[in-house]
């Protein structure tokens, strides 16, 4: 029987997939007649919820900050082949397989996550993959990473969570969980 748990953030943490979500939402906002930098994306919105960073750009119209966003969705596995997979991080997952839970706790939709993970063949080494839409609360609130931690009994002195962010690793920090800092890849 298993007693730890590690648990893993997806973008940036165990796939780049900064260009992959910057031309989704890119396209998704130039239909909106809206441009988005690179840098904005990069240094406003990367490793945050849709939600803390599209009102600033569209504005607080529900109607419209879902509109981009599903348009978002549905433009994202077009760009998958443009993500880089943290191998390392992969090969240190299979090691600790043994002897670890593993957990996906990530920000990102669920249809990009299984899309994203499932193109590169590591949906099979996660034991449970909580998405945006399975958290009542994002990042920087630790909710995610405590609902892993119910979901295996594991309490967060036997829990690591491995992060990029700075919400990230705040949520992390404030579960109680010891915290391993990925510079992005």
């Amino acid at each position: 029987m298993k007693d730890k748990l590690a648990i893993f953030d997806m973008d940036g943490t165990l796939i780049d997939t900064c260009m992959v979500n910057y031309r989704s939402y890119r396209e998704a906002l130039a239909d909106e007649g809206i441009e988005l930098t690179y840098e904005y994306f990069k240094t406003e919105c990367f490793g945050k919820g849709y939600r803390d960073y599209l009102p600033p750009i569209v504005g607080d119209d529900e109607e419209t900050i879902q509109r981009v966003h599903k348009r978002k969705i549905g433009l994202y596995k077009a760009h998958i082949p443009e993500a880089r997979v943290n191998f390392a991080l992969v090969d240190f997952i299979r090691g600790m397989k043994e002897g670890y839970y593993m957990a996906l706790v990530t920000t990102a939709s669920k249809e990009n996550v299984y899309s994203m993970i499932r193109h590169f063949d590591l949906e099979k080494d996660f034991d449970l993959i909580l998405a945006c839409e399975d958290l009542p609360k994002l990042k920087p609130d630790p909710e995610g990473f405590l609902m892993a931690m119910r979901q295996f009994q594991i309490p967060p002195e036997r829990t690591v969570v491995f992060e990029d962010s700075e919400v990230g690793i705040e949520a992390a920090e404030r579960s109680g969980a010891s915290v391993m800092r990925v510079i992005r890849i």
